[in-house]
């Protein structure tokens, strides 16, 4: 059975609004302060995903990884290459700057639900996209990675309008620097 993952940078108090400081927002760059290891490499230990899944991104986020991943050639940074890429964008017209990209053409939750006849859909980032897919009931599990940060005010990763859901905790790990990897699976809803 194949599902869709989504894996996210979030403080304390639930905000994934610019963990790399790139939006130039007040509080950005957030992730980047408890040092190099809860940030590098497979960090959501996504191990063979990264081999079979199809990404699923944002237009903010597509630009930015593929500014940062597209001249590196680290195992992961060639695994993120390699990648097929789906791009959600209403105004992106060429995604050829990085490799494996391909505009999402039609509803959101159409493209995704077929996919998912083939393999796993990976979003990593893109608030937008994840907004969408949690409001459709897609999200079949969360990897988060934890930081000891309070922001109080930005994009969270639930938002107000989320509709309540159960989640069960399958991982939960200390990788340094009071950051924690939690990972949640959506719990089968009861009829």
């Amino acid at each position: 059975m194949y599902k869709v993952i989504v894996a996210e940078f979030v403080t304390v108090d639930g905000l994934m609004q610019d963990p790399d400081g790139s939006g130039g927002t007040a509080g950005g760059g957030w992730a980047f302060r408890y040092g190099p290891t809860p940030v590098a490499g497979d960090k959501f230990r996504l191990g063979p995903v990264l081999d079979t899944a199809v990404q699923l991104l944002g237009r903010t986020t597509w630009e930015l990884f593929g500014r940062i991943f597209s001249s590196r050639d680290d195992t992961f940074s060639t695994q993120m290459n390699v990648m097929e890429k789906l791009v959600v964008s209403s105004s992106l017209r060429d995604v050829s700057a990085w490799s494996n990209s391909t505009l999402v053409h039609g509803e959101l939750a159409a493209a995704v639900s077929e996919r998912l006849q083939r393999q796993d859909v990976l979003v990593l980032g893109s608030g937008s996209v994840v907004d969408q897919l949690i409001a459709s009931s897609m999200v079949d599990e969360f990897r988060l990675m934890i930081f000891p940060t309070v922001l109080g005010t930005g994009r969270r990763l639930f938002n107000a309008q989320a509709t309540p859901f159960d989640l069960d905790l399958a991982v939960n790990e200390d990788v340094g620097g009071g950051v924690l990897r939690q990972i949640y699976r959506r719990r089968p809803s009861r009829t």
